[in-house]
Parts: structure tokens; sequence; C-alpha cells
């Protein structure tokens, strides 16, 4: 997988009932793109039950109970200890004022079990913002290190700020092994709780000496190189990067200060923490897929793994300090602007998550999506899924984390693929994508956590919810203040007629550029990177051509005028955000990723102009979305 999928809405008919679903949780008949009823085979049934495992017969009785203030627990009476300590009784119905949380309930026959308590709806913004969508590895200013870092991100909140914007959207941060080489893909990390040092901006890190670069010619070199290429070099950056970093930790020695600041962070971390940074320091020495480490470190809490960690105590401290930096840094990257973070849909198989939760996800299956209208063959994306009732069991402390962890430090989140709350499309290990099935999860729990988090973080929440959408889905996000995603693209209606809660866009990461359209270049890009056929890659443009052209506009237009066409109709939509493409405002040609090729630099592209002309000069492309509101 190079990044997230392809999407674009489809229309599915009505429907009255649920679908029928096994104990399992496995949906064998479904409604494809096209409206078609589709049966999954008996094959794949049997193989992902025997992946999914059977639940215990008392997990109901000791799963989580996720409710609202005011509801029918049912259960008689029964003591809640909440998480600040204090204990209260409560009866068949929990008390209208009852405090939000996440906390343990013990009824009259000694069960115990967590009780989470959501408002049910996220925290929605009350008027009207626009914003950039950021591809922040891709945002370079002559002063970071052939990549954007956090220092651009501020760079770019403070331009956000003077022009009028009310928030960032930013691919995923976190992240992947610290080995080389980098995993590309933001959308397929090692973690969904931790980021990505590569983002650091090296100078600003406490400790350090202008002489860790001037006092090494090598690195000097280096860094000049970095900084002329006309592509993100990943690995290039990051080996220059971790170098004097780790100059600077070896010299300055800040987890050895017991009762410093990042003494006392480290100590909040906790443990999940403790495992990224031990599974990082096993990457060094035994690679970054832990399955094919010794069996003596397969497990997280082992002897074997507790001996290593001893063994290389400032390994492991070398990396939890990265993290603390990167945790500063954004916190001062983002400011008190809403910067959406991007949740993948999962992780990759051999990584730290996955790691540290393997009686949670599955083994021997990934998820993907089956054929649709943008892909005949369906995809396969490359993350083993979570086991729904495995994750009922472990309390949904697996999902808290992660949505806590990406909401932290910047105020917004945007879920990728919102639909994998409800169900998400199962491969069996060496099957076709089109040899897959639905599987089901507790959507309505997993939304109210969703919103519990976003409440207590005063954090927006977008799902993004392209692609084949089964009825009730949008339905419950709004319900909950989720935000829909409306892109122009895809919609069949003007931009005038989109919802108030949505966030509006004209293009994706996925999805050529503005300028790319117009002139017909994605067509060649498109072509040179997949296995479609012109007629089908033509087609398509044409679709996307229609949309563009609804308000007229001249065949001899130029790029620059057609981006502004575009932006002229996203800015009569009513939707809540507004987001602007940095790609589309500088006319940039190539997309930031084409979906199904391998071969392309995708998540590699720079953008054209550096950011300190960038923000003080004017746009290459005029955005009246952006006048308007200045």
């Amino acid at each position: 997988m190079t990044g997230s999928p392809s999407k674009r809405p489809t229309t599915r008919p009505d429907a009255s009932r649920a679908p029928a679903v096994d104990r399992f949780g496995i949906q064998q008949d479904w409604v494809d793109a096209d409206e078609r009823a589709q049966r999954a085979p008996d094959e794949t049934v049997a193989r992902l039950r025997a992946v999914v495992g059977t639940p215990p017969e008392d997990l109901d009785d000791r799963a989580p109970l996720v409710v609202r203030p005011g509801a029918h627990l049912g259960l008689g009476p029964a003591t809640v200890t909440c998480e600040d300590g204090t204990t209260r009784e409560v009866g068949d119905d929990l008390p209208g004022d009852f405090p939000l949380g996440y906390h343990r309930l013990r009824d009259e026959s000694g069960r115990d079990r967590r009780l989470i308590v959501s408002p049910g709806r996220c925290f929605v913004p009350e008027a009207q913002h626009w914003g950039w969508t950021v591809q922040l590895y891709a945002a370079r200013s002559r002063a970071g290190w052939g990549i954007g870092d956090l220092a651009d991100l501020r760079l770019l909140r403070e331009w956000t700020e003077r022009l009028g914007g009310g928030f960032l959207l930013v691919n995923p941060l976190h992240a992947v092994a610290p080995t080389l080489p980098m995993e590309p893909s933001p959308y397929l990390p090692a973690t969904r709780r931790f980021r990505n040092p590569v983002y650091l901006r090296v100078e600003e890190v406490p400790g350090f000496r202008a002489t860790d670069l001037t006092g090494d010619a090598g690195r000097e070199r280096r860094l000049a190189e970095l900084r002329g290429t006309t592509s993100v070099d990943r690995d290039a950056a990051w080996a220059l990067k971790r170098e004097v970093l780790r100059a600077v930790f070896d010299r300055s020695r800040p987890h050895e200060e017991a009762d410093g600041e990042l003494a006392a962070w480290r100590t909040e971390a906790g443990r999940a923490l403790e495992q990224w940074a031990v599974w990082c320091a096993l990457t060094d020495v035994h690679g970054p897929d832990w399955r094919a480490w010794p069996a003596e470190l397969h497990d997280p809490d082992g002897p074997g793994a507790a001996g290593f960690a001893a063994e290389h105590a400032d390994d492991v401290a070398f990396h939890a300090w990265l993290q603390w930096l990167l945790d500063r840094q954004l916190r001062e990257a983002t400011g008190s602007t809403t910067v959406l973070q991007d949740l993948p849909i999962g992780v990759a198989g051999g990584g730290a998550d996955a790691w540290a939760w393997q009686d949670v996800l599955a083994t021997g299956v990934s998820v993907g999506a089956p054929p649709d209208m943008l892909n005949s063959i369906g995809q396969d994306w490359g993350s083993p899924p979570l086991v729904p009732w495995r994750l009922r069991a472990a309390d949904y402390e697996p999902f808290v984390q992660t949505v806590r962890a990406t909401i932290a430090g910047a105020g917004g989140l945007r879920i990728d693929h919102v639909m994998g709350l409800f169900r998400l499309w199962w491969i069996p290990k060496g099957a076709e994508p089109t040899q897959g099935a639905y599987v089901r999860y507790p959507a309505e729990d997993l939304l109210d956590i969703v919103a519990l988090e976003s409440h207590r973080a005063g954090a927006v929440v977008v799902g993004e919810d392209l692609g084949t959408v089964e009825p009730g889905v949008r339905e419950a996000l709004r319900e909950r203040g989720i935000l829909a995603y409306k892109v122009l693209w895809f919609e069949d209606e003007p931009p005038e007629d989109w919802p108030t809660g949505a966030l509006g866009a004209v293009t994706t990461h996925d999805l050529p550029t503005v300028a790319g359209l117009w002139t017909g270049s994605d067509v060649d890009d498109q072509l040179a990177a997949t296995t479609m056929s012109r007629a089908a890659v033509e087609s398509g443009r044409e679709e996307l051509l229609g949309r563009l052209c609804r308000d007229g506009l001249a065949d001899d237009a130029t790029p620059v005028e057609a981006v502004t066409a575009a932006y002229r109709q996203l800015a009569r939509a009513p939707s809540l955000l507004l987001s602007v493409a940095l790609e589309d405002a500088v006319a940039e040609e190539r997309r930031p990723n084409v979906p199904g090729s391998t071969e392309r630099d995708n998540w590699s592209i720079p953008l054209p102009v550096p950011l300190e002309d960038l923000v003080t000069e004017p746009l290459p492309a005029p955005i009246p979305l952006i006048d308007a509101g200045s």
C-alpha cells in the first residue's frame, strides 16, 4: 500500500433492516458500489471465523459499558469508582449529572467492568473557518533539512493566522520504524500513538550546539546536499538528524536528571512510551519487524524484552527523549490554532502497536476494500485489523489510546476511512481483495469514545466518509457532531448545497491537483505509474473537468485561472471547515500520491516554493476563499 485508498462517494439503496451478522461479527451478504447484492465465499467466511475465534460466553457481562449520563443500566445497585478516585452508588439508571470519563463499576454480584460515560457528541466549531491542507514533509523551508518539519508547521500556522485562517489539516505524523529504509507512506505507520522524529527541527532541541554541524565537514556537506534535493529524501534526512540528535543526547544526558521535565513527562507517559522506546531500540538490533525477532523477544512484557531494555537503557531513553522533544515542538508549532491530525486506518503488522497488542490484532488477514468504480480488483492496504470482540475484552484501551494520542497537542482529528468504525473488509492471507468479507465493529461504542475524547480536548473531528457508505453511517456521524468530508471532485451537488456539518475541499492527497487535472499532466502521471488503461484514466478526467467547469472556464485558461475557478466554487459552501490544498495554492501539477503505484515517488514530492517565499509573497494562485476571509 502506497497510501490511503482512492475513494469516491457512492449511492446506496435504503435499507430498513440491519445487515445479517453471525456470532463472529462476519457479514457474509453485502451490497457493492454498483448496488448489486454480493455474497462472500463460504471458504472466506470459514477462514475469517478461524482468525476471529470464538468470543467468550460471558463477554457481555464483563465488556465495558459505554453510556451517556442518564442512561438505563439495568444492573441493580452498583458502586462506581470514578477516575478521580471518588466513589458513587448508582441504581438501574445513571444520574443525569454523572461525570464523564473512564470509571470502574462493580455490581452486587461482584463483577467489575469499565464504565465509559460519554457526552455522545463531539466538539463542533461555532463559525466557519478556512484552512490549509498540508503534506508537512513537502512544505520545505531553506532552514530545514530537506524535509518539512515542526518549525515549518509553526511558520505555516503563523502565516495562516495572519491571513485569517482558522485551522490546518496535516498528513499523519505517526512514527515508523527508526531504521533504514524508512516507510514513506504516512498511512502505514508502526504506531498510531507516537510521532515521527524525522519532523524534529534539530537546531531547536535543548542542548544542540552549532558545532554539532560545523564541527564536522561531512555533516555540513550532507546537510547542503539535503537542502538542494529536488525530492524529499527521508532516509538521508533521518540518517543525519539521528546522528546529530544522538550526539546531543549523549553529551547532555537529559535522562539522568531524576527530577527534570523529561523525567516527569516520561513517568506520566507510562508503560505505552516505554514499550515504544524498547521496540525502537530492538529494531536497531533485530530489524523493523518484530515477527522476525528471536522468539524470546516476541512478548513485550516478557523477560527477554525486559533484559534487553535493561542492557540497552541508554538507547531506550534516547527514543523516549525523541518523543518528549516531538511533544514540545508540536505544541509550540500548533499554538492555539486547530491542527487536524490524520488517523490512518491501521498500522504495520511488524510495528510497535502490533507488537504491544498481539492479543487484540488479527493474524493472517489484512484490511482493504472490495472492488468499486475506481478499482475493479479491490484494494489491500496491508494493515492487520483489530478483532472486535478482543477489542471489547481489552476495555477498548487500544482504541482509546490511539484516538487520544492523535488528538494530543493539536486540537483536531481526521479519521481516515471512518466507515471502518462500523465494518472493515478483511482479506485472508494469500487471497485477492475480491475474496474478502466484511467484519463488523461495535460502532456505537467507538463513536461515543471519539466523542468523549473530542469533548475533553475541545477537538473538532472529521470523518472521511468517501467510498461505499452503507445506510445509517452518515446519520450516526452527524448525530455525534463528526463532520462529513465533501470533495468537489466527487460531488454531483454544487458546493452551495453541501451540508454545514462538513469539511469541504476541492481534492485530496490521492486525487489530481487542479493544475494537474487542467493541463492533463495527471493523466500521464497515472498512466506511467499504474496499469490503468488510457480510456479509463481519460474518462475519469472528463468527469472531474465537468465539475471544475460548473461556472464555465475558457479552454485557453491557465492553470492558475483553473485553481481560482475551483476555489471560487468552494467559497460558496456553507460547510464549517473549508480546506485549501497547498499544492493548489502554488499551482503544483503533481499530486502527493497515486494509489496503486509502487515505482512512483509517492509521498516525496516537495512544494516548488520554499516556505520563506510562500509566506511573504503573493500566492501564485489567487484563492477567493482566502481573499474573502482576509
